[in-house]
């Protein structure tokens, strides 16, 4: 009987810079973000069996996809990029692939880039073939923004391959991860100050960032001037951290979701909006949407007595809170006898 190959990825949270990891913008004024995942994951399960057939299974969402494994995929929008990681990598072969991941897409944590990279990396140890975490952020990137030509940044295929808290900077020809050396106290106040909560709704992040795109090129454009300024937060939000300068980095978030909202209005609407400046008026430091915007999670960051007031109040309104920690692991494969 074969065993189970399985793979996990983390999610992540997003502190500073994004938007400046889009390829038309990190090409024309370079790019950085600061990002660190978290202990919610994506999780993949492969079995390969004798049969000529490809099956792969959302079980989030109770999708099934069945196809020859020597012929082409069928593009139908169902699970398409799980289809498409597979054809990336050559395999010929029945599989059995099921999919599950700890936040929905679109709701800002980078779950559909960390499903993409658990996958990529599991079937990479099905070819006998090794890619290095800059390797396989790349083919991850390729694959969800090349291939399947979905609009969005870099940022999540390398934090979710490298994993821990990492300043993530884009050159027009290459990417640097400088991972972040934060003594754990540092870390330990940072995660005790940072809260999650769910918007109730997710969003197709595709078009807020087409959007996005759009604006930036626009002469005078004042999303360009957001976008400049968010780059320049993520070395700030660094400085901070490493200094242990807690409470200044929860006020910069506040920056940044103000430059974020420059960059693009839209990232933003009445009822996160409402959250958040009842979260800001209850005490929070500061905070931003995650992701591209729209929906998904908001971050706060708040002092630590306040927190509860904060999501009594919240969660009247509509907010859902989850509980997350940091985790300094990108992508780990193992095998399994056990279903």
């Amino acid at each position: 009987m074969n065993p189970y190959l399985r793979a996990k990825s983390p999610l992540r949270l997003s502190f500073a810079g994004g938007g400046s990891d889009i390829e038309a913008v990190y090409k024309e004024i370079g790019g950085a973000v600061l990002v660190a995942t978290i202990n919610k994951y994506s999780y993949v399960s492969i079995r390969p069996h004798e049969d000529d057939r490809i099956r792969i299974r959302s079980l989030d969402f109770n999708v099934e996809v069945d196809y020859a494994a020597r012929g082409e995929p069928p593009y139908d929008g169902v699970l398409d990029l799980a289809k498409a990681c597979v054809e990336e990598t050559g395999i010929r072969r029945g599989l059995d692939i099921s999919l599950q991941t700890e936040a929905p897409p679109g709701s800002g944590l980078g779950s559909s880039s960390s499903m993409i990279t658990a996958l990529l990396a599991g079937l990479q140890v099905l070819t006998g073939r090794h890619m290095d975490p800059y390797e396989l952020a790349e083919k991850a990137y390729d694959v969800e923004r090349v291939k399947m030509k979905i609009s969005g940044g870099k940022q999540d295929q390398y934090a979710c391959s490298f994993g821990g808290f990492n300043l993530i900077e884009f050159h027009p020809d290459n990417v640097e991860v400088t991972p972040l050396r934060l003594r754990p106290d540092i870390l330990n106040d940072v995660e005790s100050h940072c809260m999650l909560c769910f918007t109730g709704r997710t969003r197709l992040s595709a078009n807020l960032i087409d959007k996005q795109v759009a604006a930036f090129h626009e002469a005078g454009s004042s999303s360009r001037a957001g976008t400049e300024k968010l780059k320049a937060l993520a070395y700030e939000a660094k400085n901070l951290l490493l200094r242990g300068k807690i409470s200044e980095f929860g006020h910069l978030l506040h920056e940044a979701h103000l430059a974020k909202k420059t960059m693009n209005p839209l990232v933003t609407d009445e009822f996160i909006d409402s959250l958040y400046e009842e979260a800001r008026r209850l005490g929070a430091f500061g905070g931003k949407i995650l992701g591209a915007g729209g929906g998904g999670y908001l971050m706060l960051f708040a002092p630590i007595d306040n927190k509860q007031a904060i999501r009594e109040k919240l969660e009247q309104l509509g907010g859902r809170f989850a509980t997350f920690g940091f985790c300094p692991d990108g992508v780990q494969t193992w095998t399994s006898a056990c279903p």
